[in-house]
């Protein structure tokens, strides 16, 4: 890589740094950015990588209608079904409620990968100034100069290279596909057990076929992927219930392990973070990808407002300037995210009375509430803003 000058570098090609980049160059078609990516040119190995389910909300929707980057396969969640295991206090969402064309979306991991690798190849094509490096070590990025660096790099907890503030739950979240008989469509289950957040939701595969996410203790998650699946599929049904039907099978088991990593100062001077790169969600709300997404977009507002000035005005005070005042107008939307994820990630998965009360008091408040739910379920759809 020959050595170059750029406004911008954003490190990292998953789909948080894909649509920071994608944004910024639409706003700001001459903007001279460099991207650094470590997934290879092609799609091909990623076309058949990680097929986990992956939750957007409908506000996601909109932001990604954007630059043409929604994927074409989708399943939309149009009812929420949320309960307690063993205990009472019971909440259902629907869109009609809300007013909204749907809750939600479960969309395979790597077809929102692919589709804004897509979407940014066909704005590159407007965009003289930027460029798009596949990479393979750390060496590379130092021939790169930099006037502002976007850090966007993601990673699951316990892959990351960095931990500032945050908490080990201790809990693993087994997913897989499981098929359910005569299941409701555009239905989404969330049961909340004594190790933690039991969901199935919808997948475009079908009605019938939708996605699990399990989570338990290390040791409760790898014994049940280490079940045959005759006994997987007992334990799941006695655990959750015969509300949503009878389970006929399950494949591809796989296990994640679930802490939060946030970091408490997402600026330093010319370098921003950004996704996960700036904070790693409990999955226990849906709300890891989405937090990160709005990031990209509000970042891009601000950098190319920035950017598109003369170059006189670009000076390093005005880009620390607008990293602090990004970070600034972020600050309620990461806070009430992050505190409502590691609240329910904690609450739901005591077995304390008091605690067990309250939690079925919250659930029967949502669902005789409708100003209450309708906040939540806002706050899970735009943020805070």
């Amino acid at each position: 890589m020959q050595a170059e000058n750029v406004d911008i570098v954003i490190q990292g090609g998953g789909p948080v740094g894909l649509a920071c980049a994608a944004w910024c160059l639409q706003k700001f078609p001459e903007a001279k950015i460099a991207l650094l990516d470590r997934n290879p040119i092609s799609d091909e190995d990623l076309a058949a990588a990680d097929s986990r389910g992956i939750a957007l909300s409908h506000g996601s929707k909109l932001l990604l209608d954007t630059i043409n980057a929604w994927p074409n396969e989708c399943a939309d969640i149009h009812r929420v079904h949320v309960s307690q295991a063993g205990r009472f206090g019971r909440a259902l969402m629907t869109r009609e409620e809300l007013k909204q064309d749907a809750l939600g979306h479960i969309i395979r991991y790597r077809d929102i990968h692919l589709t804004l690798r897509k979407a940014l190849r066909a704005i590159q094509v407007q965009s003289p100034n930027f460029a798009w490096h596949h990479i393979d070590t750390h060496t590379e990025i130092e021939n790169i100069q930099a006037k502002c660096i976007v850090h966007a790099e993601g990673g699951l907890f316990k892959t990351q290279d960095w931990i500032e503030s945050g908490r080990d739950y201790e809990q693993s979240a087994l997913v897989g596909l499981v098929e359910v008989e005569n299941a409701a469509p555009y239905q989404a289950w969330e049961r909340f057990t004594s190790e933690g957040p039991l969901a199935v939701l919808p997948s475009h595969y079908g009605p019938n076929i939708l996605n699990l996410i399990w989570c338990g203790s290390p040791a409760s998650s790898q014994a049940r992927l280490g079940l045959s699946d005759v006994d997987f599929l007992k334990s799941l049904q006695a655990e959750f219930g015969s509300r949503i039907g009878q389970f006929l099978k399950i494949q591809d088991r796989r296990l994640y392990e679930l802490g939060l990593n946030y970091r408490k100062e997402i600026t330093q001077g010319n370098e921003v973070w950004i996704g996960n790169a700036a904070q790693t969600l409990h999955p226990v709300a849906g709300q890891g990808l989405n937090l990160g997404l709005r990031d990209a977009y509000l970042l891009a507002e601000k950098l190319t407002a920035l950017f598109s000035k003369p170059e006189d005005q670009k000076t390093a005070t005005s880009i620390e300037t607008t990293l602090q005042d990004y970070a600034l107008s972020r600050r309620a939307d990461r806070t009430a995210t992050i505190g409502l994820t590691d609240f329910m990630a904690r609450i739901f998965t005591s077995n304390l009375l008091p605690i067990v009360i309250a939690r079925g008091l919250a659930l029967s408040a949502l669902q005789w509430l409708p100003p209450v739910k309708t906040a939540l379920a806002r706050q899970m759809m735009f943020g805070r803003r």
